[in-house]
């Protein structure tokens, strides 16, 4: 953890320090140039840290002590062609470090490893042609770690109305993933004992099962007048494959009796939102939000959240938010010792419990002309914390930081 810490510091420096010696580019000709120009670059990192005692790991019941140390690079790229139409390219890398005291218990004993390092890179490009008011999009991530990895796509496409004040967006993504069948050490079936030693070790390679996912997005905005904004949001989400872990045990009834969680090969969910954004004079913004959730497990849900940013300057604002959310559980849940031998889809993770959460914290912004601490390129600084707390007795905090330089 300290060496991806120490990477993301040096990054820092090095590009302070090379868009500090360059030229500024305000002229027009310059901006809307052929050629490709590194136009924006975010540095990205935070620390996340939980307690509970819930662990799908050892059947419902446990740590759920986690830390996870984030740290992103985003490239932007733009130039224009010769039809005077905007290209934007984002090349994006992410590395996570994590530690999971539960991952432990995926061996009976207690000596599994606990850590774990996810990297996924990603990268998008978009066209946006002003004469006919339209944005198409199109782009490919990856993720990768020890028992999981995906491949994703993604398209977009927005359309604005003439005065640019109604906005219509549809984004369809796909991300076909691999599951490795890590089970629990005392649920592994035996090793295959062949004659070829190359051949044993094929036979006994850990297998994986594949999990599907298909999302649409579509929303529509609008700015109702100079102060009040409004957008709609409707989402459909479509699941295929293996949907749950295969190192989460489940207890029944028959306290002697134990296996690996079982839920459905598919799984249809459906989130609606809108979103209000009222500026409130020339310092405070209020931003709102609202999601209902439904899917076929039987699980409903409702989020409300509000965001206030407040201006202390022209260029330092604060903003304190608040998120409430609150769910059902879906049917195949019950915790520890509660499921029937003749149940045929069963979890004991709590993720799938009914609760309610709440989540506050606050994020301060800089983002002055002149540049942050007079570097000139140096164009914004952001730090944001929150506290998270879920009535299952889950507890965790989360601190960010996101430097910009343009």
């Amino acid at each position: 953890m300290r060496k991806i810490c120490l990477t993301v510091i040096g990054m820092c420096i090095l590009l302070v320090h090379a868009f500090s010696q360059s030229p500024s580019s305000t002229d027009p000709e310059a901006y809307k140039s052929l050629d490709l120009k590194l136009e924006e670059t975010n540095l990205v990192t935070s620390y996340y840290s939980q307690n509970g005692n819930h662990s799908p790991v050892t059947g419902g019941i446990g740590t759920q002590k986690l830390t996870d140390i984030s740290n992103i690079i985003n490239l932007k790229f733009v130039k224009w062609d010769i039809f005077d139409r905007k290209h934007t390219f984002h090349v994006e890398l992410g590395i996570d470090h994590h530690t999971a005291a539960s991952s432990a218990y995926v061996s009976k004993t207690g000596a599994s490893k606990t850590g774990g390092t996810r990297i996924y890179p990603s990268v998008n490009w978009q066209v946006e042609n002003e004469a006919k008011r339209t944005t198409f999009g199109v782009g490919a991530s990856y993720s990768n770690e020890y028992t999981y990895h995906s491949y994703g796509a993604n398209i977009l496409f927005a359309k604005h109305s003439k005065d640019n004040n109604r906005e219509f967006t549809a984004k369809g993504n796909i991300f076909l993933d691999q599951v490795k069948m890590v089970q629990p050490s005392e649920l592994r079936p035996e090793p295959v004992v062949v004659s070829s030693a190359s051949r044993a070790g094929d036979a006994n390679k850990i297998p994986s099962s594949p999990r599907n996912t298909f999302a649409t997005s579509f929303s529509l905005s609008q700015v109702v007048n100079k102060r009040f904004q409004v957008s709609v949001i409707a989402d459909a989400v479509a699941q295929q494959g293996y949907l749950g872990l295969p190192f989460h045990r489940v207890y029944f009834k028959n306290i002697t009796t134990e296996k690996v969680e079982k839920l459905p090969a598919s799984r249809f969910k459906l989130p609606l939102g809108i979103r209000l954004n009222y500026f409130a004079g020339d310092k405070v913004i209020l931003r709102s939000y609202y999601r209902y959730y439904t899917d076929n497990w039987g699980v409903t849900a409702h989020t409300a959240s509000l965001e206030v940013p407040v201006k202390i300057t022209p260029f330092v604002s604060v903003s304190p938010f608040y998120r409430y959310y609150v769910q059902t559980a879906a049917k195949y849940f019950a915790p520890i010792y509660a499921h029937d031998l003749n149940d045929v889809y069963f979890t004991s993770n709590y993720d799938y419990s009914a609760f309610h959460s709440q989540f506050a914290g606050i994020n301060f912004r800089v983002a002055p002309p002149k540049g942050v601490f007079g570097v000139k390129n140096f164009s914004l600084l952001e730090i944001r914390y929150g506290h998270y707390h879920q009535t299952t007795g889950l507890n965790a905090n989360n601190i960010s930081l996101n430097i910009r330089f343009k």
